[in-house]
């Protein structure tokens, strides 16, 4: 029997650390969380019993230092680490370290985890299970042309993975042929890179498809159980954004498939743990194959809790200390309907490119049956260097219906002044018809362009522009010193007018406006309103516009206004200059970063001779990896980065001479 926890390190940082605290504090367990620099201030460092800084200069590989966590943890006392997901909760070294200084690994033995985290070896030992697999090929220490034919043999499309990947990275999709042997070498380069490992494997692609995996969990006594499914079929990158269940594709009998092949690969592993065992559905075909087995707690876990009413962290702590798990299969009942949406600092009308920046207004909606999983709170500050993922908003309630329209409600009444989110895009896929019927695959956010497009209509940007000009006269009207019975902005002249300008992205708007008896008047383009404040308190404004009562959360932070309403959603308009200057003209063939990086490589020097199409710098940003590639032929002018350095938006990388 392992020893009893009194004492558990997180290895681990954000909310999913914050989660993992909150069953530790229920079952009297001291906690210790670990933090870099980029975590001084996060809510997880505050909630913990004890907080041990990270020593390095680079957060990411501050939490990858398998060698400095378990010295922290022997120092102060941990029984256990729990690696939660991602960084080293995969890592078979790690748990083998652990175990090997009588420190509880929360998850299953590291021969489980080597042997499921390696693509290669995964496929094999289901293929001898008998469980239907992808037609692929898992030697990738071939000839690139050997490969090639490989995938020719398959059958274009083919889907590049990693074979040490994992989350979504070191993934490429090849519709053909020419395209292959270029889309090989960047899933090396990616692969080598994120997880050391360069080995890929070639899968056919589906092309229609749905992303089904079943939670199993495996205890010290040999018994295998399972949790049911997820659909994670909503996805951008390989990566999910939207998990439910139970999913609307399946029925008892294709669930039961599903299920027996997942326990039947964990009594091969002799499982112990929480565990994934994830499957591709053909919509096509009708039939389902085997992905891949993530050995730790996963991302969308909430919704498992949900329709069980489990809490997956307390079994994998019970576990870990040797208890006796006293659950039968019949005991584990799915009631009702949980549906996930993941919250992200990105912007998908710009290929999903993360941004960062501060969190100016936070505010989550209390609503019955909502749970929210997060980490952040007002005045953070969203770096570079991990997942943009900013929360994971949850609804329960007796049926899909109901639980899409509470998520969709909860959506709306989310505040988040600062970073571009992807709010808008959720709502979009939510209230989509073809989603609301349970009729999508894969590529859904792909073949849906009008999902990623956020055109707000003429009377929006109008209104969003009121509020704005409100807020920036009521802080005028609170700072006077003198004339205090002058309404802001009197004039002598009956008929003069003040005005606010702002951009909503290129367009201008011009707010021209007049008070008359304490209510406004105001023109824009040539549209009129009748305004009126209700109440202006701190940055609140609660107004009557055309005689529509509206609420805004609004925040002015140096040149830039950022706007929520329900109806508006969160909007950022930037204040025109008073006296404008004109823009410096851009320099010709300057490849500029357009957000803040880390740079990974540099494959270019000064005086070299370029093709068009030639890859020129990798940068790095919130885990997500962008090849820079030229975009002419000519000759390298000068390079202003080099490796390993952290840039910011804008910096100017590079100049090409023609």
């Amino acid at each position: 029997m392992a020893k009893l926890i009194k004492t558990l390190l997180v290895a681990n940082r954000g909310e999913i650390a914050k989660r993992i605290f909150k069953t530790c504090k229920k079952e009297g367990i001291k906690t210790i969380a670990i933090y870099s620099s980029a975590d001084t201030n996060s809510n997880y460092v505050q909630e913990a019993d004890i907080s041990i800084f990270l020593k390095g200069e680079n957060p990411i590989q501050c939490h990858l230092d398998s060698s400095q966590i378990i010295k922290i943890a022997k120092k102060f006392g941990a029984d256990a680490i729990h690696p939660g997901y991602g960084f080293l909760s995969e890592n078979a070294s790690f748990a083998k370290k652990c175990n090997d200084e009588n420190i509880i690994f929360i998850g299953p033995d590291p021969d489980s985890i080597e042997l499921m985290g390696d693509k290669d070896n995964a496929r094999r030992l289901v293929k001898e299970l008998g469980i239907p697999l992808l037609p692929g090929y898992e030697n990738s220490k071939e000839k690139d042309t050997k490969l090639l034919g490989e995938a020719k043999k398959i059958g274009f499309p083919v889907l590049l993975k990693a074979s040490a990947g994992g989350g979504g990275k070191g993934m490429r999709t090849v519709f053909k042929e020419r395209e292959f042997l270029n889309s090989l070498n960047e899933v090396r380069m990616e692969a080598k890179n994120v997880f050391g490992d360069d080995r890929i494997i070639i899968e056919k692609y589906v092309e229609s498809g749905r992303h089904i995996e079943v939670q199993i969990l495996g205890d010290t006594s040999g018994n295998i159980f399972h949790l049911f499914e997820r659909e994670c079929t909503i996805q951008r990158r390989y990566q999910k954004i939207i998990e439910e269940t139970p999913s609307k594709i399946l029925d008892d009998k294709l669930r039961k498939q599903m299920v027996d092949c997942a326990i039947q690969i964990g009594k091969k592993l002799g499982y112990k743990s929480l565990g994934t065992v994830e499957f591709i559905y053909d919509n096509k075909t009708k039939n389902f194959f085997f992905l891949e087995v993530n050995t730790r707690i996963q991302v969308e876990h909430p919704v498992t809790e949900e329709i069980t009413g489990i809490d997956l962290v307390d079994l994998q702590l019970k576990i870990a200390q040797g208890e006796k798990i006293n659950l039968n299969q019949d005991d584990i009942v799915s009631k009702g309907y949980a549906i996930e949406a993941r919250l992200y600092a990105e912007n998908p009308a710009s290929n999903f490119l993360p941004t960062s920046g501060k969190i100016h207004k936070l505010k989550f909606p209390n609503v019955k049956g909502i749970r929210i999983d997060s980490d952040l709170k007002n005045g953070d500050l969203v770096n570079i260097y991990f997942d943009p993922m900013l929360a994971k908003i949850i609804a329960y309630d007796t049926n899909r219906v109901k639980a899409i329209n509470k998520l969709n409600y909860a959506l709306s009444q989310t505040v988040i002044l600062g970073p571009n989110t992807n709010i808008e895009l959720l709502q979009n896929i939510l209230s989509s018809s073809s989603f609301l019927r349970g009729e999508y695959d894969t590529n859904f956010i792909f073949e849906n362009k009008k999902i990623t497009e956020f055109k707000k209509n003429k009377s929006t940007i109008e209104n969003i522009s009121i509020a704005a000009s409100l807020y920036r006269w009521s802080r005028r009207n609170k700072k006077k010193k003198i004339l205090k019975h002058l309404p802001s902005g009197w004039r002598n002249n009956f008929y003069s007018l003040q005005a606010e300008n702002f951009y909503f992205n290129s367009n201008h708007i011009n707010c021209s406006y007049k008070i008359v008896n304490g209510d406004f008047i105001f023109s824009i383009n040539k549209s009129n309103y009748n305004v009126s404040i209700i109440r202006a308190r701190g940055n609140v404004i609660h107004a009557e516009i055309n005689g529509v009562f509206k609420k805004f959360h609004i925040r002015e932070i140096d040149k830039s206004i950022y706007v929520h309403s329900v109806d508006f959603g969160n909007t950022k308009l930037e204040v025109a200059d008073r006296y404008p200057i004109d823009e410096k003209e851009k320099e010709e063939s300057a490849y500029i970063s357009p957000m803040p990086s880390l740079v990974v490589d540099v494959f270019v020097k000064k005086g070299d001779v370029i093709k068009k199409n030639q890859p020129l710098i990798v940068l790095s940003s919130m885990k997500m990896e962008n090849t820079l590639y030229s975009n002419e032929d000519g000759e390298i002018e000068f390079i202003n980065v080099v490796k390993g350095e952290n840039i910011q938006g804008g910096h100017v990388l590079l100049k090409v001479k023609k």
